[in-house]
């Protein structure tokens, strides 16, 4: 057995993150971080691990793409027969992690989770390049296949049948919401001397508090 030694010591004493220079909403403080990460060479910042509870109870995780935030929550869009759309419809809750290593940051959030409107996500689905809106049609995301060829064949087809005519949403897929209840920011510092501010949800309101590195 190989040991891997801890490294992450942080690069950088930034000091920003305080309870007393954050907002009272962590959803204004990701709005922020989130524009700093997109300004920042990150390769893509809008990559978020998901993590879910498949149907027999094991924990499932991916990363997918944030395709938007506002104050009602994080949404993502999926196969809704897929793995993830499976286990969510099983059990609806799930977390979302962002790391951005040039940033030395990271944000978890842990949240329940329900379907779009339908009207959302044909509007974002006509918004797709077409290649992806054919792919939608054509993958039987998560299901085994014999190889490349069948999926290959799939998309001619799909490509054949929409050939003539614009490409609608299939109804297996669609939007997600996630709604947070927990949102947590760590900020890399010296000696593992990390920052640690987790905002939790209560009633009607945030409560702010700072966890021990």
């Amino acid at each position: 057995m190989t040991d891997v030694p801890g490294s992450w010591q942080g690069v950088h004493d930034r000091g920003d993150l305080h309870e007393n220079n954050v907002p009272p909403d962590p959803l204004t403080l990701f709005a922020a971080w989130f524009a700093s990460a997109r300004t920042a060479a990150i390769i893509e910042p809008a990559a978020m691990t998901l993590a879910t509870i498949d149907t027999d109870g094991w924990p499932s995780a991916r990363t997918v793409l944030l395709r938007g935030h506002d104050a009602a929550g994080f949404r993502f869009y999926s196969n809704y027969d897929s793995r993830k759309g499976q286990a969510l419809a099983a059990h609806p809750v799930a977390a979302l992690v962002f790391w951005w290593e040039q940033l030395e940051r990271q944000i978890r959030i842990t949240g329940h989770v329900e379907k779009l409107a339908a009207t959302h996500s044909d509007a974002y689905f006509q918004k797709r390049p077409r290649g992806s809106r054919i792919g939608a049609h054509a993958s039987p995301q998560s299901q085994v296949i014999a190889n490349r060829c069948e999926l290959e064949q799939r998309m001619a087809a799909a490509e054949k049948s929409f050939a003539s005519h614009s490409i609608p949403r299939p109804s297996h897929w669609g939007g997600y919401l996630l709604r947070p209840a927990m949102i947590e920011f760590w900020q890399a510092r010296r000696n593992r001397l990390h920052d640690r501010l987790r905002y939790t949800r209560r009633a009607d309101r945030w409560v702010l508090e700072r966890l021990a590195p």
